[in-house]
């Protein structure tokens, strides 16, 4: 399976997401993530360059697996509803022999930490009074929320703590925010059709 991501904290973080979502839908398949690619949004929304992206990931994968991209929404304008969709039959349309999924985080990957901020209290620096939003995709600049509630000392790191939070988080809790419900589904049917897939070239396999 193959990520195109935009965050340097993401290049370590989404690997961990999916091993964690394959372990409950999937956990006797052994999920390999790689290759993994770091594109700036900005980059890789213009076009040209996200297809450019996506075959690049295809032609990695040497003839089988799912490529998972995964975007912050938080250029101006960026809607989720609008923009996903037609990002995504880009990167279809780019290698229609591959399954793709895209999913756009509102507004960033760590407003998916605040909504599971109940099983985050007094981990990683945070606080065990750490309070719950009721809508957490409502914040904007997410990583600044998180700063402000851990020590002086050691505020919120993207390449450190998004990984170590990833690893941590409630993910069924994290489901009350749209985006990453969404892209726990994308993930998980993702998985599932890899897995029927794999299942049905080794009933072709002669005995």
């Amino acid at each position: 399976m193959a990520a195109i991501v935009e965050g340097h904290g993401e290049v370590q973080a989404v690997p961990v997401l999916i091993r964690r979502i394959a372990a409950e839908v999937v956990p006797h398949q052994d999920i390999i993530i790689k290759p993994i690619l770091r594109v700036p949004a900005n980059r890789l929304v213009k076009q040209g360059e996200l297809e450019r992206t996506v075959d690049l990931a295809a032609r990695k994968l040497e003839g089988s697996g799912g490529i998972f991209i995964l975007l912050d929404c938080d250029w101006e304008n960026c809607c989720p509803k609008d923009d996903g969709p037609k990002l995504l039959q880009r990167a279809k349309n780019a290698r229609l022999d591959f399954p793709v999924s895209l999913v756009l985080a509102y507004q960033e990957y760590e407003a998916w930490f605040i909504a599971a901020a109940d099983s985050l209290k007094g981990l990683r620096g945070l606080p065990e009074t750490l309070e719950t939003i009721p809508d957490p995709e409502s914040i904007r600049g997410a990583k600044e929320w998180l700063s402000t509630r851990m020590p002086r000392y050691r505020p919120y790191t993207e390449t450190l703590d998004q990984p170590g939070l990833t690893q941590c988080f409630d993910i069924q809790a994290a489901r009350r925010s749209r985006s990453f419900d969404k892209c726990y589904r994308e993930i998980r049917d993702q998985l599932l059709l890899l897995q029927s897939k794999a299942a049905s070239l080794e009933l072709g396999k002669p005995h």
